[in-house]
């Protein structure tokens, strides 16, 4: 809220694990959101609408280890908030377990209004809703679209909402929203003139197969895996790892005690093993 008062952006970035949790804690990513876009990114699902609460808590207390600074939001998975009573219970979970905020998708202003009520901040979510909606397309192009956006996001800041997700919104729309509200905007493939920025991080990282309109990638994790990967399969068949560098090594001393009680079926110190069939390891010690 400062910083949209200044006229500063934020950043912020989806995310699913600890480690890479930690990364972003370190490159001052100021929110990160568990998404439930894990359900595609990291879970093979087909759609959103397949992420469960379990789901969703097991990826928020991964990331919860790897943060200290950042402001930490959970996605409410599909059918959490389906009416109030269900919406309080799931969305207090996400708070015991680490989340600083809750996001929902739709004008939901009633849940919104209770969920703050209780003491939980809430994020919205309108334009493309995912959850809602299997067609991925641009939403606010029409004048009645665009007058329901305008409108419905007063609405949710009335009801409560901290911050406000806009997800595939013209950008001279998400330009009135954001001036109209007090509240920061979070942009995805709405434009510039939001005040934080989101994106799935397996996006601008080169790792998802698809490509979008508003993504711009910064680096290519996917190629550099592979290449990883296919470089190991060569190594391992090929006999070159691993190598003697990459072995534990006993002391001399200690294995010429191995190889006597091996050979002798009697340790220098007396332990006795049973000696039966032919034991080819004596033949074999040299090698």
């Amino acid at each position: 809220m400062e910083k949209k008062a200044r006229g500063e952006k934020t950043v912020s970035l989806t995310c699913y694990d600890y480690p890479t949790a930690v990364i972003m804690e370190e490159a001052g990513i100021d929110l990160i959101l568990v998404g439930d876009s894990v359900g595609a990114n990291m879970l093979g699902y087909e759609t959103e609408l397949e992420v469960t609460m379990d789901d969703m808590i097991h990826h928020l207390k991964a990331v919860k280890r790897g943060i200290k600074d950042a402001c930490l939001v959970s996605d409410m998975p599909y059918a959490s908030y389906k009416d109030v009573e269900t919406a309080l219970i799931n969305a207090r979970k996400f708070v015991d377990h680490g989340a600083d905020m809750v996001k929902l998708e739709g004008f939901h202003e009633n849940i919104i209004a209770s969920l703050t009520a209780d003491g939980i901040e809430v994020i919205a979510h309108i334009g493309l809703n995912p959850q809602a909606s299997a067609e991925r397309r641009a939403f606010g192009k029409k004048f009645d679209e665009a007058v329901l956006l305008i409108d419905g996001a007063t609405r949710l800041e009335a009801a409560g909402a901290k911050m406000i997700v806009l997800e595939k919104i013209p950008q001279k729309i998400t330009e009135i929203i954001t001036r109209e509200l007090s509240i920061p905007t979070i942009g995805i493939g709405s434009g510039r003139f939001c005040d934080l920025q989101i994106l799935v991080i397996y996006d601008i990282i080169g790792f998802a197969p698809k490509k979008f309109k508003h993504i711009k990638v910064y680096g290519d994790i996917r190629k550099a895996l592979k290449q990883a990967v296919t470089a190991y399969k060569e190594d391992c068949t090929s006999g070159g790892f691993p190598a003697d560098e990459h072995a534990n090594i006993i002391p001399l001393e200690e294995f010429e005690k191995v190889t006597y009680w091996m050979q002798n079926g009697v340790s220098v110190l007396g332990n006795t093993r049973p000696i039966s069939g032919n034991n080819g390891f004596a033949k074999n010690m040299d090698n």
